[in-house]
């Protein structure tokens, strides 16, 4: 259990790495528009700077079905919330963005929240879910998928009738969404990894939905959270999406997995408030994006494009 625990951490460090070194490539690139996919994916593949982060999201990704193998979901995002403070951090020192009152105090939030969640693990009381139902799984990721498209668009809306920078937050909780679907999809695939045969679990995995929902989710995904890290601030985009997918997994993942929360009541209370103070972090998130002009300006040349 707690190579787990560890294994969150270190993805939180990848993850944490990987979408700074992404926002410092994006800033050297043509402003991207979801309406012009294709042209997006074309930028991105072209910028070696970019695709060094992808590969620190790519080990990210690896730690991440580490976690899952040994966590049950809940403690799994709470621990992979803590990589707020790192990415605040990072995004203050590398990108030069500064953070407000509140955003310190959603890391003060963040690191109780750890703390507790740590402190509520029980090595031999706590279940890991393995599996869930075929069409419940596509049942939440078709509404989640949609959902979340439909907050980035209206968003963008939004933000081309507006002189200044539109808030970071509904682009943030609309990726959020979409990577909580991929969530859920890398929790079934590691369920059914078994190294010592590989044939039947390449033929388990391929044969659930999950791999083409990781597809689906990482195409989405892709051109949503990098347009958005354009536009906006990664220390108030990245902190959103984050606990917007977390909270998504930790909640409906548990119950598609059927995982149980702790029987002890003590380890309870810490479980259930610590998932309390990281539902702080998003609130004591600002609502509106601060980002000098220069970062704002790729917003402003797409948001006037003709529709």
């Amino acid at each position: 259990m707690w190579w787990g625990v560890a294994a969150a951490l270190l993805a939180n460090v990848l993850y944490s790495a990987g979408f700074v070194l992404q926002k410092r490539a994006l800033g050297a690139l043509p402003g991207l528009d979801v309406r012009r996919p294709v042209r997006a994916v074309r930028l991105l593949l072209g910028s070696l700077p970019w695709l060094g982060g992808s590969l620190a999201l790519a080990g990210g990704f690896a730690a991440q079905l580490v976690v899952y193998r040994t966590l049950p979901m809940a403690v799994a995002q709470a621990l992979f919330i803590s990589g707020l403070v790192l990415l605040l951090l990072l995004s203050s020192r590398a990108l030069g963005e500064r953070t407000s009152g509140r955003e310190r105090l959603a890391m003060a939030a963040v690191v109780a929240a750890l703390l507790m969640v740590v402190f509520s693990l029980d090595r031999g009381g706590e279940v890991v879910g393995a599996d869930s139902p075929a069409p419940l799984i596509l049942l939440l990721s078709g509404v989640s998928i949609y959902a979340g498209v439909r907050v980035y668009t209206a968003a963008d809306r939004r933000s081309g009738s507006r002189a200044r920078p539109t808030s970071g937050v509904p682009y943030g909780v609309a990726v959020g969404l979409v990577y909580g679907v991929s969530s859920l999809a890398i929790k079934g695939v590691s369920g059914r990894l078994d190294l010592r045969d590989l044939p039947g679990t390449a033929a388990a995995i391929l044969t659930s939905p999950y791999p083409y929902l990781l597809l689906v989710t990482g195409a989405i995904g892709l051109v949503l959270s990098q347009t958005a890290l354009q536009r906006c601030r990664a220390s108030l985009v990245v902190p959103v999406c984050t606990t917007t997918s977390c909270l998504y997994t930790a909640t409906l993942g548990t119950l598609a997995f059927g995982e149980s929360l702790p029987d002890d009541p003590l380890r309870l209370a810490l479980r259930v408030v610590g998932a309390v103070l990281a539902v702080a972090v998003l609130l004591a998130l600002p609502s509106t994006e601060t980002a000098a002009p220069e970062q704002a300006a790729p917003e402003q040349e797409v948001s006037h494009e003709p529709h």
